[in-house]
Order: structure tokens, then sequence, then C-alpha cells
């Protein structure tokens, strides 16, 4: 490396939080910029759905690290602005002020936007999202006793967030299109679980109803679904999932397909381009397939991984996908990949809520969930990395130890 090399990173999030700290870490001591769209340094988003809409912590403990890190670090933060276009021929980001930063590698990390409902009067006032920090504090500026939330959409920031609203005392109705919580993420038999969760709760669920509007006058006072019924509520939050952004590379010539395409090891189809976190389409060398993944573990370990391989260090990224979800008093916890599969095999109990889940395709474990089973869902990441066909019996009998299980099959592949 030369002494006048310069490593950008468009997104100011925790995936490039994870970059630049190993880019420090592994000994990278030339120049470093981080472009951020938020006004804040790189933070945790876990806490928005959860501890910090409950007021059970601040902002400062969502930081990767504190402000001063930064500056001990000499990484150069630039917050409050937006990239709008890649010129890879001139190897410079152009911001919105027509600002050029030139890189001689560039990491693109800008994670996705909430997508929005297209239904009359998503413009109404009371009507929130949910991934920034300002959009937290938006919501926790509606929560007084007595009032009732309706949460649309019951994937993972739908339930988290329904679970918080109750758990600080606030009425919940939650309208969702498909026929249970979780379930395109969960599946079915996992998703049931879900349901009774939150209707034990006193979460009031309008499963298989979608939203066609919002009314009111002036701020949302309803939404009204295809049903024909009208919930009605004092604030809604509206979780549907987010896209990648990615609309200021358009033209670059980037590869784009659900996102940035890359490579096991991060990089893109343009030289010394890589990309990491909820952006990246990444292709998966034990799946074998190109997946994107939006969970937290992901946007660390990718990141760290990219920065190793913006620095001719890196390996294949191979990494299971593990994540978690806390909703009430129980934790979810995720291995693999869920989807595909044909068979689902539970050890334990889902109706006394204590299980693990193991989701196979032709005997082939592609994911393990477990419900306060933490343990056995990490022990169960060897065995979905083996890739090899499992007996089924095995993973159903509790007596069977997953931790050597999981050395017996990795010795024997």
């Amino acid at each position: 490396m030369t002494s006048e090399q310069t490593f950008v990173v468009v997104g100011g999030n925790l995936t490039a939080g994870a970059a630049v700290t190993t880019l420090r870490d592994q000994g990278f001591d030339q120049r470093i910029v981080v472009i951020g769209e938020e006004p804040h340094p790189p933070y945790e988003r876990p806490p928005l759905s959860k501890q910090y809409l409950r007021g059970e912590s601040t902002a400062d403990s969502a930081l990767l690290h504190p402000p001063s890190w930064y500056a001990d670090a000499d990484v150069e933060l630039r917050l409050g602005l937006r990239a709008v276009r890649l010129d890879p021929v001139g190897r410079a980001v152009e911001l919105r002020d027509g600002e050029r930063i030139v890189y001689d590698k560039l990491l693109i990390a800008t994670g996705g936007q909430n997508r929005r409902l297209a239904v009359p009067g998503t413009d109404l006032q009371g009507i929130h999202q949910l991934r920034t920090m300002e959009e937290a504090d938006a919501i926790r500026a509606e929560l007084r006793p007595g009032r009732t939330a309706v949460v649309v959409g019951a994937g993972f920031i739908g339930c988290e967030v329904a679970a918080s609203l109750r758990q600080i005392g606030l009425e919940v109705e939650v309208v969702e299109p498909l026929e249970a919580p979780l379930l395109a993420a969960l599946g079915p038999d996992v998703a049931k679980v879900y349901e009774g969760i939150h209707r034990d709760e006193g979460v009031r669920l309008h499963l298989g109803e979608a939203v066609e509007e919002f009314r009111g006058q002036g701020r949302a006072e309803a939404v009204i679904t295809d049903r024909g019924t009208s919930v009605e509520g004092d604030f809604f939050v509206v979780g549907v999932g987010i896209d990648p952004s990615v609309g200021w590379l358009e033209g670059s010539g980037v590869e784009l397909e659900d996102g940035v395409v890359v490579d096991e090891y991060c990089r893109t189809n343009l030289e010394e381009v890589f990309a990491a976190g909820d952006v990246a389409n990444h292709w998966h060398p034990v799946f074998r397939r190109r997946m994107r993944v939006e969970h937290w573990d992901n946007a660390l370990k990718q990141g760290a991984a990219a920065a190793r391989s913006m620095m001719g260090a890196g390996g294949p990224y191979e990494d299971p996908h593990w994540f978690w979800s806390d909703q009430y008093r129980y934790n979810l916890q995720s291995v693999g990949v869920v989807g595909g599969w044909d068979d689902v095999v539970v050890r334990g109990s889902l109706e006394e809520r204590r299980f693990v889940a193991f989701y196979l395709k032709e005997n082939v474990l592609m994911a393990a969930v477990g419900l306060d089973h933490g343990r056995d869902v990490r022990r169960a990441a060897r065995l979905v990395t083996a890739r090899r066909p499992l007996d089924p019996a095995l993973l159903r009998d509790e007596d069977v130890d997953l931790k050597k299980l999981g050395a017996e099959v990795a010795e024997g592949a």
C-alpha cells in the first residue's frame, strides 16, 4: 500500500463501524473516510424496537464506539451527508452538495430503507416507521398511558414493537396480510407459537388482512383492511420490510440485483469496490446460493470481512448467519437459512414453548430455530455448515448431544 491510499466507506451504520474498526485493528494506518446520512456515529439498531423504545436504555448505549474513538483512531466521520453518485472511472463518490471524495478502495455499506405502503392516507400525521434513532424518538413521543397503537406488519420489527408497546402498558392491534406472525421468516409451526404468545399478552391480531387505506382528518385515526375491517388507533407503526439503498449507484456499472451483487469476498464487479451488510447480495459458499441478510450479527461480521478483503487479507465469508429476537420474556435464536425446507423436526415441545425446530431439505439441515434454547441453536451451527444428510431421529431426541453430533458429522465430512 502507498502512503496516499484512501479507503472510503459510504454508509454510517453498524456495518461501516465494524469495517473501520477492523481496518484499524488489522493495522491499516492510512486515510479512512466514512460518509453517513444520519447525524449519529455508527450505532446498533436492535435496541430501537426493544430497550430504547421502552425507555430502558439511552441513545449513547447503542453506539458502537463513543464519538471520541473515531477522532482517536483518525477516522474522518462525514455525517449528515448523502452520497448521490458513484464515479468508478474517476474513483470518486459525489455528495449531494457537489463535493467529490476520491477513493482508492470503496466499501458500500448503505444498508436499506423502509418500504412504504402504496395506499391512500400514508401522508397523514401519526403514521410512523422504525429504522433510525429519530424514528424511534418519534414513536416514543406517542407513548402515553391509555393509548392504542396499531402495528402494520408482523415480521420481526412489527412483532418486537408490538411486544415492547404491550410491555409498557399500551393497547396494541396488529394488522398482517399473512395468516400468522413471522410466517414468512419461520414457517407455519413456529409462527403459530408466536401467534399464541402475542394473543396471550393481549395483542389483538388481525391476520390475513391487508391494509387498503389510512383514514383520518389530518391525523390517522384508523386503517381499513381488504376485509372491510376498521382498526382504530391513536398512532400507527408500519413495519413491512426494507429495500436495499442502491439508488445512488444507478448508472455506475455496479451490478445490482436485490442489492449490490458481491462474491464471497465481498467484492463487486467493479475494481476495488466492495459491499457488505443489509445492502449486499452475497454469494454464500456453504449454501451455494446468493442471499441478502438483514441481521445485526451479519452487519458486524460481514463489515469486518469486507475490511479484511479491502486489505488483501480476506477469506471467503461463510458465516452460517445467526440472529435473535426478544419478545416479552421469550428469546428466539436462529442459525442458518430458513427457506426451501421439506421437513421440520422439533426437539422439545411447541405447545410448551420450549423447543428447537430443525429445518431440513432432503435430510440436510438448513437452519435451526430455538425458543429459549440458545445453546442448542449455537451448537447446531456446525451441523448447518456440514451440509451432510442427518437422521431426523437424532435431531428430535433430546438425549442426543448436539455438540457431539456436530463434531461427529464434521469429522465424517
